[in-house]
């Protein structure tokens, strides 16, 4: 039987599947309507794709290592209470697992790969969203590569809520790397180095700084000199190896390398949810909009 795109279109307004699931599910029922919503139910994806516009701005980071390849991610669910799910907890392991292994470029790349049990990992996650009952999404990921000479520092706060890998090299010492990375889970630097700051955002934080001198009526002869140390001072707030080291306040960053005999190349660090709005909805309203339907 011809499958349309009206009887696509159908499909799709009764279960919320995407355009692709519903058409394939109409050509394996032979375009028998009932069937094809079964036939989407028992493979999750009706009750998942209902779930497709809720906001997943919990879940967890995840770190996985093997040999020189290493890599990090972000699950997202909807509650912090499906984020300790053992459920939510293996796959998150098993997508680690998949993505150092495959690498690809992107997520929207890792979700069409195949993973070692036949599934694309899109399909994979959407059978687990059928199992947990909630939203889950693979947010973002990144895999680094280090030399023999190196070591990766892996670090998770608070169970995953926050998730850092570092790379340091001179160093085979994984502790090294490890505090590095514990150092700037606590501290959030966004830059290794002030070299890595473009000159435009040093251009646009020294004018800010000016017109703040400039409105505290500062003289205009010492505006200068004066916006130079607090752009020192800022520079130190978002790169990491000029901030004080949190196991060792006396010390800099870089001197706690320097004492290693090591260099951090970089660094990734995740926080759970960053940049992403959460709907903050009103419980009760919520109820009653149920019980009203």
């Amino acid at each position: 039987m011809a499958i349309t795109a009206q009887m696509v279109k159908e499909l799709r307004e009764k279960t919320g599947a995407g355009m692709m699931d519903c058409k394939k599910a109409l050509q394996e029922t032979n375009g028998d309507m009932d069937q094809a919503i079964d036939f989407l139910r028992e493979k999750g994806i009706a009750k998942a794709a209902k779930k497709a516009d809720r906001i997943a701005a919990e879940g967890l980071t995840f770190i996985k290592s093997n040999g020189n390849d290493a890599v990090i991610l972000e699950l997202n669910s909807e509650t912090d209470f499906v984020a300790k799910n053992e459920g939510f907890q293996k796959l998150g392991d098993e997508l680690a697992d998949h993505l150092l292994t495959a690498k690809p470029e992107s997520v929207d790349a890792a979700l069409e790969t195949e993973m070692s049990n036949g599934q694309k990992v899109g399909d994979y996650i959407t059978a687990n969203v059928g199992k947990i009952g909630e939203k889950i999404s693979l947010r973002r990921f990144e895999v680094r590569t280090k030399g023999d000479d190196a070591a990766f520092g892996e670090y998770l706060h608070m169970g995953g809520r926050i998730g850092v890998l570092s790379v340091v090299e001179g160093t085979t010492d994984e502790q090294v790397a490890k505090d590095v990375a514990m150092h700037a889970a606590a501290l959030n630097p966004k830059f290794i180095s002030r070299d890595q700051v473009s000159q435009e955002e040093a251009d646009r934080e020294r004018e800010i700084l000016t017109k703040q001198a400039l409105e505290e009526g500062k003289p205009e002869n010492i505006v200068a000199k004066m916006v130079e140390g607090r752009l020192n001072k800022y520079f130190e707030e978002i790169c990491i190896v000029d901030q004080p080291f949190v196991k060792n306040p006396d010390q800099k960053v870089k001197e706690f390398l320097s004492s290693n005999n090591a260099k951090l190349t970089d660094f990734v660090r995740y926080e759970v949810g960053e940049g992403i709005e959460k709907r903050q909805d009103n419980f009760a309203d919520e109820v009653m909009s149920q019980v009203k339907k």
